[in-house]
C-alpha cells in the first residue's frame, strides 16, 4: 500500500502540476479559450494509460516458470532506469521546468496550433501514466499491493497540485520532490537488487553466496514490517552475495548522481 501511495503520489504529482502550469499561464496571459484543449489533453492521457496498464496485465497473465522469471527481472530493471531517469531529470531541471513549459506554450499560441498544446499535455500526461503503470507493476511483483494506496495517491497528489497553483497552500513544491526522490532512489535500488534475485532464480546469474546473512529472525520479510520494508526498500532477510553488491552499488552510484546535480544547480542560482 505505502509504495503504491508513494508511486501514484508522486506521478500525479508532476502531471498535475505540468496541468496547472499551463492553466495557470493561459489565465495569465489572457487565452482562456485554449484551456478546453488542455482536458482533451488530459483525458486522452488517461484513456491511453488505461489501455496500456491492460496490455501490460494482459502481457503477464498466465506466465509461470523461468519466463516468468526472467521477464519480471527484466521489469524491474527497466522500472529502476526509468525511475532513475526521473528523479534525476527532476533533480536538473527544478525551477527551469515552469519557464520551459511557458515558453512552449507561448510558442504555440502565437503559432495558433490549438494542436499543440492538447499534445503537450497528453504527452505529459501520458509519460506519467505509462511510469505509473510499470513502477506499480514492478511493485505488485515485489509485494502484494492494495489498490487503497494507489488510489490515496492520486487524491492526495490531485489536492496538493491544486492547492499549490491556485493559492491555498503557501507549501514549497520542491521539498515534496525532495523527499520523495530520495525515498524512490531507495525504491529503485530495492527493484535492481529484486531484478539480480530473479534472473538468480531463473538460472540466468550465479548465486555466488546464496545467504550472506539470515535475519528473519529479527525482521521478517514476509511480516508486518518487513513486508514494508521490502516493498518500499528492497528488503530481503536472506540476501545473496550478487543482491547486496547490485543493491549496495546502485545506491551509491544513484545517490552520488542525485547529490552532484543538485548541488551543481544550487551553485547556478547563486
Amino acid at each position: 500500500m505505502i509504495a503504491g501511495f508513494l508511486i501514484t503520489f508522486r506521478e500525479t504529482l508532476e502531471a498535475a502540476l505540468v496541468v496547472g502550469i499551463v492553466l495557470a499561464y493561459l489565465v495569465r496571459i489572457g487565452q482562456p479559450g485554449y484551456k478546453k484543449f488542455v482536458w482533451w489533453g488530459i483525458l486522452f492521457g488517461v484513456l491511453v494509460s488505461i489501455a496500456g496498464a491492460l496490455i501490460f496485465t494482459a502481457l503477464f497473465e498466465g506466465l509461470s516458470g523461468r519466463t516468468e522469471e526472467i521477464l519480471e527481472g527484466a521489469l524491474m530493471f527497466i522500472a529502476a532506469g526509468l525511475l532513475t531517469t526521473m528523479i534525476l531529470w527532476m533533480a536538473k531541471q527544478g525551477k527551469y521546468v515552469t519557464q520551459e513549459l511557458q515558453e512552449r506554450v507561448s510558442h504555440e499560441i502565437g503559432e495558433q496550433h490549438a494542436v499543440g498544446i492538447l499534445a503537450l499535455v497528453f504527452f505529459a500526461v501520458l509519460r506519467e501514466g505509462m511510469e505509473t503503470v510499470i513502477f506499480l507493476g514492478a511493485a505488485s511483483r515485489v509485494e502484494e499491493t492494495s489498490i487503497l494506496g494507489p488510489l490515496l495517491g492520486i487524491g492526495i497528489a490531485l489536492m496538493v497540485g491544486w492547492a499549490f497553483f491556485w493559492g491555498a497552500t503557501k507549501l514549497r513544491i520542491q521539498w515534496f520532490f525532495k523527499v520523495t526522490s530520495i525515498i524512490l532512489i531507495l525504491f529503485a535500488a530495492g527493484l535492481v537488487a529484486h531484478g539480480v534475485h530473479e534472473f538468480q532464480e531463473a538460472g540466468v546469474l550465479p548465486f555466488l553466496i546464496e545467504n550472506v546473512w539470515d535475519i528473519n529472525w529479527l525482521i521478517n520479510e514476509k511480516g508486518a514490517s518487513g513486508s514494508i520494508l521490502k516493498a518500499l526498500f528492497g528488503y530481503n532477510g536472506n540476501p545473496s552475495f550478487m543482491e547486496v553488491v547490485s543493491w549496495s552499488v546502485d545506491l551509491i552510484l544513484i545517490f552520488g548522481a542525485y547529490r552532484s546535480i543538485e548541488k551543481f544547480s544550487s551553485d547556478l542560482k547563486k
